[in-house]
């Protein structure tokens, strides 16, 4: 059994503890807006926060997650940061197919709680390890300076 706080609740689940976090979330606990990319944590798109701090849960074992906060694309509105980049990403129409999209605003939702004035190379850096096939990169890096300057309360 590994507990671990998910979206500000406590979750036990019965499962190998070198499960792999992302088939936890999307399997176990039917949260699917993680998604399955690549499987090598090389494209972003099964980002979560663990302890906030961005990782790729396809490589991430559950049993890192043991008494630790993870918060995923469902929960990371809740917080000021997400919502600050959720709304950027809508103002600045950057989904283009969606299917990177929960990823990429994981990774921005981390780098606006660090930094509240990035630069180009401060969001490139970043935002690195995250690949959107449509190439939004443009819309992505004016949402996250718009997000981060417009931040309350994080």
């Amino acid at each position: 059994m590994v507990t671990f706080l998910l979206n500000g609740k406590t979750r036990n689940v019965d499962v190998a503890p070198d499960t792999p976090l992302l088939w936890v979330l999307r399997d176990s606990l039917h949260l699917t807006g993680t998604k399955f990319g690549c499987g090598l944590a090389l494209c972003g798109a099964c980002t979560v926060h663990l302890d906030g701090q961005p990782v790729r849960s396809c490589v991430t074992l559950v049993s890192a997650a043991a008494g630790k906060k993870v918060t995923t694309i469902e929960g990371i509105g809740a917080t000021p940061a997400g919502k600050a980049v959720q709304a950027a990403w809508i103002q600045h129409d950057v989904p283009q197919c969606g299917y990177c999209q929960s990823g990429q605003i994981m990774s921005a939702s981390a780098l606006v709680v660090k930094n509240r004035a990035p630069t180009d190379a401060d969001i490139d850096a970043a935002m690195s390890g995250n690949v959107c096939r449509c190439g939004t990169y443009n819309q992505i890096r004016a949402a996250i300076k718009d997000a981060a300057a417009n931040v309350k309360g994080a």
